[in-house]
């Protein structure tokens, strides 16, 4: 009697919960979409996954295989709000964060991968050589070389200069900026960590003789004005070059200074290399006057074989508020440089309108926007910029 009664009951609770039971099942089903061979869809599958995930590292790298897969299949938009959820958490994921600058760069978005890169070397406590290499090379990308010098190096200094990558990268900022001996001497470098290196191999073969620096027996001096002509240095010269230069790098600027001058000595106080790299060791002491002292000597002298002593020039003296004079070296910079790098004219731009000049400021930044656009690049920030100078432009008149 006991087990009809139980049996009436299950039958009972069956026919008056049917609604209950299968709104349940019709839930599950829409959660899940399925393909035309009735497999579950892995972006849906990823997403259950990232719902459930306990730790930050597990959940970052979950949204960063969605947004890979997003991408892959053309949903660019879709694969960025991904990436944006990791980038606007708080999790202490140094390596996810490395990886979420990697895919920001994939999907040609260096702002965003730059941060990411930042924080991922934070969160290590500036002990993230990789990091430091991928963000060299997306400043450089993006025309900001002395941002990008001083990563690749902190990047070197890690790894105890014995990093191939690092090194061929810093001599691409090198050879962007003029400076074809100094990128020589890293792909050097690297081609003797990694003798497979072949892109090394490659730019080494492309840098041409009058690039390179001459060893001779005796003290040559100065080259000729021209600057076709091969610059030449004696033995011992070429010596405190090098140990220059390697002072220099490792943050030995006082020392640096020091042999850069004897080397100057020997060659009646001018050989551009030197006056230039001596510039940057002096602008790390807050040596300020002296620097724009060698900067305007090179300029003068050989300011069309190296067009970077016009950039820092114009760096110093907007440093110096003396924005009439910036102003024409960031012109003569931009002038120069072929192909134009970006960032001179944002630099020009912000000068100008320091000055008062919203019209140039407002061309340069046009300039700047139809630069990015060729490129690619996300043009956002840049209509913003001019949509406001268009404004005071107009307002001038």
């Amino acid at each position: 009697m006991h087990k009809r009664i139980l049996l009436l009951i299950v039958v009972s609770l069956v026919f008056l919960c049917p609604s209950t039971l299968h709104a349940q099942t019709q839930t599950q089903t829409r959660s899940r979409i399925v393909d035309v061979d009735n497999r579950p869809d892995p972006v849906t599958l990823l997403r259950e996954r990232i719902a459930v995930a306990q730790e930050p590292s597990e959940r970052n790298r979950l949204q960063l295989e969605l947004a890979d897969l997003l991408s892959t299949g053309g949903q660019k938009p879709e694969a960025i709000a991904e990436l944006n959820k990791i980038a606007s958490s708080n999790s202490f994921d140094p390596i996810g964060f490395y990886n979420l600058g990697n895919s920001y760069a994939r999907l040609g978005e260096p702002d965003p991968a730059i941060a990411a890169y930042r924080v991922a070397i934070e969160q290590r406590k500036g002990r993230y050589s990789r990091a430091y290499n991928n963000l060299g090379v997306l400043l450089l990308r993006t025309g900001k070389w002395d941002e990008a010098q001083e990563a690749l190096l902190s990047a070197l200094k890690i790894e105890s200069f014995h990093y191939a990558e690092a090194s061929y990268n810093l001599g691409r900022v090198y050879a962007a900026r003029g400076q074809n001996d100094l990128a020589a001497r890293e792909w050097r470098r690297a081609l003797a960590l990694d003798p497979q290196h072949e892109a090394a191999r490659q730019e080494l073969v492309r840098v041409g003789k009058d690039d390179t620096i001459l060893v001779t027996r005796t003290v040559a001096g100065r080259s000729s004005d021209t600057a076709s002509t091969r610059l030449q240095l004696d033995h011992v010269s070429y010596n405190y070059l090098q140990q220059a230069r390697a002072e220099s790098e490792r943050g030995k600027n006082s020392e640096a200074v020091e042999t850069y001058r004897r080397l100057l000595n020997r060659n009646n106080g001018y050989f551009p290399p030197a006056n230039l790299e001596l510039s940057f060791a002096l602008v790390n002491l807050h040596r300020y006057d002296e620097a724009i002292a060698n900067l305007v000597e090179v300029s003068r002298r050989d300011g069309a074989r190296y067009p970077v002593g016009y950039y820092h020039l114009a760096r110093l003296y907007e440093k110096k508020g003396e924005l009439k004079l910036a102003e024409a070296a960031f012109a003569k910079a931009v002038e120069l440089y072929t192909p134009v790098n970006a960032q001179f004219l944002v630099d020009l731009s912000r000068v100008r309108e320091k000055l008062g000049d919203f019209k140039g400021s407002l061309e340069a930044m046009e300039n700047y926007s139809k630069l990015m656009r060729e490129r690619g690049q996300d043009l956002t920030w840049s209509e913003e910029r001019i949509a406001e100078l268009r404004s005071k432009a107009t307002k001038q008149d």
